[in-house]
Parts: structure tokens; C-alpha cells; sequence
């Protein structure tokens, strides 16, 4: 796997954590509204931008990025 430098992470509330993720070419805020919601009812909510998105680095070589690049980004969510 690839280290990801810089992952920008959106995070708000405590206990259990529900991940959001982001379409394209959307970034992490397109779930903020229900990030609060989660948060008020108790868990924590997170939401990252994916590599080459908002504020998370561009990856060296883009051009070979795949799929597997955003399985591995999400169990490794630096959140």
C-alpha cells in the first residue's frame, strides 16, 4: 500500500464511528449536515477527503490509482 502523506479529516462527536464517503467529484462536506445529526445522537461521525480531493494530497502518479487505492484509504482512515 501506498502511505498516504496527508489525508484531510472531518470529524465531529463520540463513540461509535460512522464513516462517510464522498462521491466524485464531491469532498467531505457534502455529508456535514448529516454528520451533525449522527453526532447528536451519540456517535462520531467522520468523513475524509479522498486522495487528490479537497484538502488530501495528489497521489505522485494518479494516473495509477484504482479501486483498491479507496478500499485500502478506508480501512486505513487515518480518523
Amino acid at each position: 500500500m501506498e502511505e498516504i502523506k496527508h489525508a484531510h479529516v472531518a470529524e465531529i462527536g463520540t463513540g461509535t464511528k460512522v464513516l462517510f464517503h464522498h462521491g466524485f467529484p464531491q469532498i467531505w462536506y457534502t455529508w456535514s449536515y448529516q454528520m451533525i445529526a449522527v453526532a447528536k445522537a451519540g456517535s462520531r461521525a467522520a468523513a475524509y477527503d479522498f486522495r487528490g480531493y479537497g484538502l488530501s494530497e495528489q497521489p505522485a502518479e494518479p494516473e495509477k490509482g484504482g479501486f483498491l487505492d479507496l478500499v485500502e484509504d478506508t480501512i486505513y482512515c487515518p480518523s
